[in-house]
């Protein structure tokens, strides 16, 4: 690991200001990705700013209904939050089956968004990959690709976006706002996590120097009947090979609100709104689910190692769709 420096700050100013004048520095929240990727030579930041001491934790309703989580709050307190698991029950799951436990009482809701791609050959920091060195090549194209992407993908890149929170949060329609040295931005998910195009080592819109400094969720009515359902190889800490956030309300036993996201097969989470305009208005039956579901995955591109999780995923959505209208909160 190459020699890096500390800095603690302890205003979000005053952090935005250090990192953005060291072209080598980064910020460390909760380190849980950062500090591996540091040790491999994947990451190489000269200066790490601590900015755990910044007043950005907590969650507090918005006026508008929904709420607002402040990007140090830990993963676990996000998931035990009375409010969330009340009105968002499917960010709560997708926070508890993200990671261990030990890892979701560390890492931040921020830093979760901002999590590196799991692909192998990007962690090894030898292999040609986009991602780490531009213009290099990516090796999963046509190595082991068991685990990538099948939707989203570029000739350039084929990594699975890996939060799930990010696949919940793009159901939600969230924020994420940030904090520059030009003042404040805010961006919609889906203009936040960026797919890779000819440009995969860019991932956000951030500029260097920019931090995230709350995650605003708002007022879903249907996210009270919602759910994450995440398929992986072993039931314990592992990323999804498929995912699923959904939420559903039904009237006389029709479609009048859905929610459709998807992890685990794409670049970035996959918001499913092709299914969802199938889905609006339609009989909540199985079979409607199916049809929605093949039309959402009809694009997807595959290798003979990750053909399966079109599959999989197709099935996904049908068995989370079947849960939710079985619930009976979703009924109107």
């Amino acid at each position: 690991m190459r020699p890096v420096s500390y800095a603690r700050a302890t205003a979000p100013a005053e952090a935005v200001a250090a990192v953005a004048a060291d072209p080598g520095g980064a910020y460390l929240a909760g380190g849980t990705t950062a500090v591996d990727l540091l040790r491999q030579n994947v990451l190489r930041h000269d200066r790490l700013v601590d900015i755990g001491d910044l007043p950005l934790a907590g969650i507090e309703e918005t006026p508008a209904g929904g709420l607002r989580i402040g990007a140090l709050t830990r993963m676990s307190d996000a998931a035990a939050h009375p409010l969330v698991r009340e009105r968002f029950p499917l960010i709560a799951e997708a926070l508890e089956l993200g990671a261990s436990p030990q890892l979701r009482a560390m890492a931040t809701m921020g830093g979760n968004l901002l999590q590196r791609v799991r692909c192998a050959y990007y962690r090894d920091a030898v292999s040609p990959c986009n991602k780490r060195e531009p213009g290099t090549g990516c090796s999963a194209l046509g190595g082991i690709n068991r685990g990538h992407a099948i939707l989203g993908t570029s000739e350039h890149c084929i990594a699975t976006h890996p939060s799930d929170l990010a696949v919940a949060l793009t159901a939600l329609d969230a924020r994420v706002h940030t904090l520059r040295g030009a003042g404040e931005r805010s961006f919609h998910i889906d203009d936040f996590l960026l797919p890779p195009g000819d440009t995969p080592h860019i991932e956000n819109p951030l500029e260097h120097g920019e931090l995230i400094t709350a995650i605003e969720v708002p007022d879903t009515p249907t996210a009270r009947t919602s759910r994450y359902l995440k398929i992986r190889d072993r039931a314990s800490y592992e990323f999804a090979l498929t995912a699923v956030a959904a939420t559903l309300r039904l009237e006389n036993g029709r479609i009048s609100g859905v929610r459709l996201a998807l992890g685990g097969v794409a670049t970035t989470p996959w918001r499913a709104r092709h299914a969802e305009r199938l889905l609006l208005g339609a009989a909540a039956e199985p079979g409607v689910f199916d049809e929605a579901a093949r039309a959402e995955l009809a694009e997807a591109r595959t290798t003979p190692m990750n053909a399966f999780k079109a599959e999989l995923a197709r099935r996904a959505v049908v068995r989370v769709l079947r849960t939710l209208a079985a619930t009976p909160e979703g009924q109107a």
